[in-house]
Formats: structure tokens, C-alpha cells, sequence
């Protein structure tokens, strides 16, 4: 059976990603300073730290940022978001939004004391769906296209800054579209790029230059899937020079397939940057993912989705379940109850597993939340304690 399967990815200057790293941004610097507070005033709560639910929107000359945040401590919440708005590349008014000059509008209240009292003894902070998958289509356990895709936007935002000259602009967007026969991939058949750039750079001269630095380095580190006769749409409308907050405004959460699978997972729905981790919206997630890693890594299967359910207030999920798409090699009912031997899928052991306090943001909110080496969800530690089931069969 031959399917074709298409996933997108969006740079750092796509206005919703944008807005992503802000909330993220203001998340990481509520943690620290909590943190540091905490430490520093023995008297405080100890055991306890931040909860942050921070929902950011980005538009032309400004940015909107409401939620809820209870905390010890104190961010500057505008500086952190000029800082994160300068940092992607926006220092302009020509590219619709400086972050120097921009206006900042900032809505923020204390987290509901209806909810810290389900979430203080060790409960979900909300009720929801979290799905997590690997496979080993690729060696980072991710599914091709979406890897490819977050490859292509990861190269065209180091061209930018490396190359400033060539008049590429902080948004962009691609797509890679994928060939399979019975569940494989063998071959790229298409892939889309729109790339923003200045009003200098003419279309001839805009695709030739996105061809040269951004599509053809990545496709060689794809070869085995390149095997001629590629489609290629670059900047299909003929221009790009208006983009970023100017052309459409970003909001937290809008890109939920681009942060996961490139839609070859289901997804309950919540989105994850500016969540502190009791919110299991993200960090349910991000143990799913590190489960599916762990059953795939210790050879029980080679595809595995991970399904986890959680009512608000309590502690363990309410349900667990696996799709090995015939490919385990032991029963699914052994693998199940094996996990629920070995992980820990309470909020609490979550974070603990996963040094969620101790975690870095920022940068899950560039490329995706999975397949880099450097997020504590991506290791492969419990996969040891998995692997005696094979030989047990």
C-alpha cells in the first residue's frame, strides 16, 4: 500500500512561534527567580515553585501578555519580552515589530486558588488527553517528515544569521511531503518552502538562494530518501516581504502538530509553552513521548504510541495506552503492565523523573518539543529497564 504523508514546521520568526518563545521565555525566568527566592528565604514554602500559565499575542508594534502566575520573587515581564522579541530578530520597525520600541500590555493574575488546591497535594493540574510517539523511521525516534521540516527551518534561520546579506527575513515555513509503502518511508516527493525576505530580493533570486543554503544541505543529510524527481514550491505566491506579527498575528498554542509529530500522533489538544509542568498538558506529554522512546530503544517495538488520560486534582492517570502498530515483539498487555511497573505517571514523578524544574524552556518552542538530543524527555535511560522482556518474550 503506497500512502503519501505531509507534515510542516515554521521558523523562529513565524509570528505564533514567536509568541510561543515569549511565553516560554517568561516561564523560564518565573522558575529561576522563584527558585532563587525560595533558596535564598529559608522561611518560604520550600518544596514548592512557580505555577505559570502565560498566554502571549504578537502584533504589529506590540505584544499582548495575559495569564496566570503565582510566584516568589519578580519578573520583569516587558524586559523578558523585548529581550526574547530582539533575540528571534525583530529589531526593526521595517519587519513590523521592534522589540526595543514595541508596546507591551501585560494582564497577568494569580493562579486560581481552586485549582492549587487539587494541584498542592500532587494532583493534574487539569483534566486532558497526551499522546506521545517514536518510531524508528529516523535516529532521533521521529517520525521523517516532521524531522525533515524542522530540519529545513532550523537551516534557513542560521542562513539568515549568517548570511545577512542575502535579505532572508525571521519568518518562514515549510513542508515536506513523504512517499510510504506498507508503513515505510522511501522517498521525498514534494517539498514547500515560503521564505520571508526584503523588498530587494527578487523571486528568481530568492528560490535559487533558499535552494542552494537551505534546501540542498538538509536533502543531503536525507539522501536515502532523495531519489530524484522532487517537487519543489518556493515562495509559490511570488513574494513574501510582508510577514512576522505585521502580516498575521501569533498567539500562544496554534502550532501543536508543528511542537509534536507533524500530525502522524493523535494530540488531546492543549499546547504546552508558557505551562509550568504540573500542568500535565506538557509534561504528561512529554512522558509519553519519553515512554514510547524507552519501549522502542529497548526493542519491544519498533513504533509505539503512548497514551495517557488525567482527571484535574488526581494524581495517577485515569487511563494508559499503547499502539505498537504490529510491529511489538512481546504481547502489548506485557509491555503495559511493565510500564506501569517502572514509571512513575503521577505530576509529581514526572517532574522528578524528568528534572522538570531544572528544565530549560526556550528552546522547545523553536523546532519542535521532540527529537532534540538536549530535552531530559529524549534520553533513553528506562530503556535498560524495558529491555529484559524481549529475552522473557
Amino acid at each position: 500500500m503506497t500512502n503519501i504523508y505531509t507534515s510542516e514546521s515554521v521558523s523562529e520568526g513565524h509570528p505564533d512561534k514567536l509568541a510561543d518563545q515569549v511565553s516560554d521565555a517568561l516561564l523560564d525566568a518565573a522558575l529561576r527567580e522563584d527558585r532563587k527566592a525560595r533558596q535564598e528565604n529559608p522561611l518560604l514554602p520550600q518544596g514548592m515553585h512557580a505555577r505559570v500559565a502565560i498566554e502571549t499575542l504578537v502584533t504589529r508594534g506590540m505584544a499582548v501578555v495575559a495569564g496566570e502566575l503565582t510566584m516568589e520573587g519578580y519578573v520583569d515581564v516587558a524586559k523578558v519580552v523585548r529581550e526574547t522579541i530582539l533575540e528571534v530578530g525583530y529589531n526593526d520597525t521595517e519587519l513590523g515589530l521592534d522589540g526595543a520600541a514595541c508596546g507591551v500590555l501585560v494582564a497577568i493574575q494569580e493562579q486560581s486558588p481552586d485549582i492549587a488546591q487539587g494541584v498542592d497535594t500532587g494532583g493534574a493540574g487539569d483534566q486532558g488527553m497526551m499522546f506521545g510517539l517514536a518510531t524508528r523511521e529516523t535516529p532521533e525516534l521521529m517520525p521523517l517528515p516532521i524531522s525533515v521540516s524542522h530540519a529545513l527551518m532550523r537551516r534557513a534561520t542560521e542562513t539568515r544569521k549568517k548570511h545577512p546579506s542575502l535579505g532572508l527575513r525571521p519568518d518562514a515555513k515549510s513542508q515536506v511531503s513523504v512517499v510510504y509503502e506498507d508503513g515505510v518511508p522511501t522517498r521525498i516527493d514534494t517539498v514547500v518552502i515560503s521564505q520571508q525576505h526584503s523588498e530587494s530580493v527578487g523571486h528568481d533570486a530568492l528560490k535559487e538562494i533558499v535552494h542552494e543554503y537551505v534546501i540542498k544541505p538538509v536533502l543531503e543529510e536525507y539522501a536515502q530518501y532523495d531519489k530524484g524527481g522532487i517537487t519543489y514550491h518556493i515562495n509559490p505566491t511570488g513574494k513574501f516581504v510582508i510577514g512576522g506579527p505585521t502580516g498575521d498575528t501569533g498567539l500562544t498554542g496554534r502550532k501543536i502538530i508543528v511542537d509534536t509529530y507533524g500530525g502522524m500522533c493523535p494530540h488531546g489538544g492543549g499546547a504546552f509553552s508558557g505551562k509550568d509542568p504540573t500542568k500535565v498538558d506538557r509534561s504528561a506529554a512529554y512522558m509519553a513521548r519519553y515512554v514510547a522512546k524507552a519501549i522502542v530503544g529497548a526493542g519491544l517495538a519498533d513504533k509505539c504510541q503512548v497514551g495517557l488520560a488525567y482527571a484535574i486534582g488526581v494524581a495517577q492517570p485515569v487511563s494508559i495506552n499503547l499502539e505498537t502498530f504490529g510491529t511489538e515483539k512481546v504481547g502489548v498487555e506485557k509491555i503495559v503492565a511493565r510500564v506501569r511497573e517502572v514509571f512513575d505517571l503521577s505530576p509529581r514523578g514526572i517532574i522528578t523523573e524528568l528534572g522538570l524544574l531544572e528544565a530549560t524552556y526556550f528552546p522547545t518552542a523553536k523546532n519542535g518539543h521532540f527529537g532534540n538530543a538536549n530535552f531530559p524527555w529524549e534520553r533513553l535511560t528506562r530503556a535498560e529497564d524495558l529491555r529484559g522482556l524481549v529475552a522473557a518474550g
